[in-house]
């Protein structure tokens, strides 16, 4: 059954924002719009004095069963310029600052974690606003699919970025991702693949730190669920947000397990049973080591995962 969900995406000018986003396979709507300001109402003369905080945004509502987050996010990142403040092509002010915008909560890692790696690929830092969604408001009508309606009008998005977004097959099948990850990475989180026992990274890992999706980056564990339960592959009490997380009935080999895949990125992550201690809940999430990256405590701050510093025991 599909679940329909909302993002919202400042990138400058929404006029071309809007039309891109459009044209995503997955993609069911899209508005332009003001959002997280401080005027009720505002109009397109009020958002342009710069003086009311808001942001030219584009609300996106998506099929997230045909079209994860993560993908949508890495889609934007490509049509703006992630490192420039209050400036998109030639428009200059606040309210053509970037911003990622939600509404649900489980979104805020995911967002996070998309962060980490776009940064880690430039090499300044990235100006994108990451907030909850505070207000937003439709744009007046001569805004709504601008360019549909005035085809050679104003766009500081090249053209060829249109023909991308008709075309975007999935990122799970592109060869960008293959690319970046080793094999064994590719063939566990793409292929349902096995890494062997006691012969992968993390398995004698305990060290203070977050284990997280290598695909997109979404935080999954944290160290202190961690636990010894000798079976040779890392081993977690439970998740970080049971929401990150999707369990699959897994009849296999003939045999009945439940499969663990992250909700984002659909990287397939390993098993859950429940043999773990009956003093940590009775759970044991067995985790391929080639599904995740580990961020030690003391990194994460920098990484951009501070938020999560009071996941950890006292």
């Amino acid at each position: 059954m599909s679940e329909y969900k909302h993002i919202y995406l400042a990138g400058g000018c929404f006029w071309g924002v809007e039309k891109y986003l459009s044209l995503i396979p997955g993609v069911l709507e899209t508005e332009a719009g003001y959002a997280n300001g401080s005027k009720p109402g505002p109009a397109y003369e009020d958002v342009c004095t710069g003086t009311t905080g808001f942001a030219e945004t584009v609300r996106v509502k998506y099929d997230s069963e045909k079209i994860g987050l993560t993908e949508i996010l890495e889609l934007f990142y490509r049509v703006i310029d992630p490192t420039s403040v209050n400036r998109q092509g030639g428009d200059i002010g606040e309210q053509y600052r970037t911003g990622i915008y939600y509404e649900d909560e489980a979104d805020q890692p995911i967002i996070s974690g998309s962060l980490t790696l776009l940064g880690e690929s430039l090499d300044k830092p990235v100006a994108i606003e990451l907030k909850k969604l505070e207000n937003f408001y439709p744009a007046e009508m001569y805004h709504q699919k601008y360019l549909d309606k005035n085809p050679g009008g104003y766009c500081h998005i090249d053209n060829r970025h249109f023909a991308s977004a008709e075309t975007y097959v999935g990122k799970s099948d592109s060869e960008s991702l293959k690319a970046r990850l080793t094999d064994i990475q590719y063939e566990v989180t793409q292929r349902d693949a096995t890494e062997p026992p006691f012969q992968n990274e993390y398995y004698n890992n305990f060290e203070p730190g977050i284990y997280v999706d290598i695909v997109d980056g979404t935080p999954l564990f944290v160290s202190d669920d961690k636990f010894e339960s000798g079976c040779g592959w890392p081993s977690f009490s439970r998740p970080i947000d049971d929401n990150l997380l999707k369990t699959l009935p897994d009849n296999s080999f003939g045999r009945k397990r439940t499969e663990v895949r992250s909700a984002a990125a659909d990287s397939h992550l390993g098993h859950v049973f429940d043999d773990g201690p009956e003093s940590l809940g009775g759970l044991r999430y067995c985790i391929n080591s080639a599904s995740l990256r580990f961020i030690p405590k003391a990194d994460m701050q920098a990484q951009g995962y501070g938020f999560l510093l009071n996941q950890f025991w006292p």
